[in-house]
């Protein structure tokens, strides 16, 4: 029998709140230095680049507020799920305009949907968020952000069945401890997946510390713009296989009519994320 009240936690859709940042250069220039791109192209007027916007808007609730996993407790704008385990599980975002670095935006969130499914591993819960940023009243992206709460139960790490086609652009990485306590710094994500391996391995069922998902996401919508030469119109991404600290990842695109389709490969072959960008 499920434990979830869907009709409650359906009171949270239609729920809003607003936030206002400025898209500091000096801030972006950190993330750069992080993933390895050159500092002096982050100057105030310069592009914000796909999904940085992630940088900004940040939460900052104190750790008396925090549950076990390091996110802020339950509640608030998001609805009280209670299903212990949360993660990014996929978005997609339209660019309406370019925004530069240094600029004043505003972002507007709204709970779009709240849904119950069952999964292999148990109860699922999705929540699906629209943020909407603009500047000078002037939307320049919408973003369906995804998150999926499910069980405490050990986390599944085998092959995914997606079919990628031929890559025809790869890039390898090696992300490091160091590129991910950066990240987190960077988002105030205190999601100890991140940092805390003792909590990966025995509470979440991770063999080691978890590579980001965002930060992957970030990846692949710089590396669509890098190799096709224009700037991103859409792009969807989705989870499909956590990225485990050690490995080797291989960034990969190959056009698909008049998509690109990019994917995250791990060593064994397998996909941890795929996205579509179109221009």
């Amino acid at each position: 029998m499920s434990t979830i009240d869907l009709e409650y936690l359906r009171e949270w859709v239609g729920k809003t709140q607003s936030d206002r940042d400025v898209l500091s250069s000096r801030h972006a220039r950190l993330m750069a230095a992080t993933i390895g791109m050159p500092q002096a192209d982050i100057v105030e007027g310069a592009a914000l680049p796909p999904l940085w916007h992630w940088l900004y808007f940040l939460s900052g609730e104190p750790s008396t507020a925090l549950g076990r996993d390091g996110h802020p407790a339950r509640g608030g704008f998001l609805p009280p799920v209670t299903l212990p385990n949360r993660m990014w599980a996929g978005g997609q975002l339209e660019f309406h305009a370019s925004v530069s670095f240094d600029a004043p935006v505003e972002k507007r969130s709204t709970i779009v949907s709240v849904d119950h499914k069952e999964g292999r591993s148990g109860e699922l819960v999705f929540v699906k968020v629209e943020h909407q940023l603009l500047h000078n009243e002037t939307k320049v992206l919408t973003e369906y952000h995804d998150i999926v709460y499910k069980g405490a139960s050990r986390t599944g790490t085998g092959s995914t069945s997606d079919e990628m086609p031929i890559a025809q652009h790869s890039r390898r990485i090696v992300p490091d401890s160091t590129m991910l306590f950066r990240y987190s710094a960077l988002t105030f994500n205190g999601h100890r997946i991140h940092y805390d391996a003792d909590y990966c391995r025995d509470i979440e069922g991770y063999p080691n510390l978890v590579i980001h998902g965002p930060l992957n996401a970030t990846l692949l919508a710089g590396f669509a713009q890098e190799v096709s030469g224009h700037p991103l119109k859409q792009f969807r991404y989705r989870g499909l296989k956590p990225a485990i600290l050690g490995n080797e990842l291989s960034i990969n695109a190959a056009q698909d009519g008049d998509q690109l389709v990019l994917w995250v490969a791990l060593p064994d072959g397998s996909v941890s994320m795929r996205a579509e960008a179109t221009f």
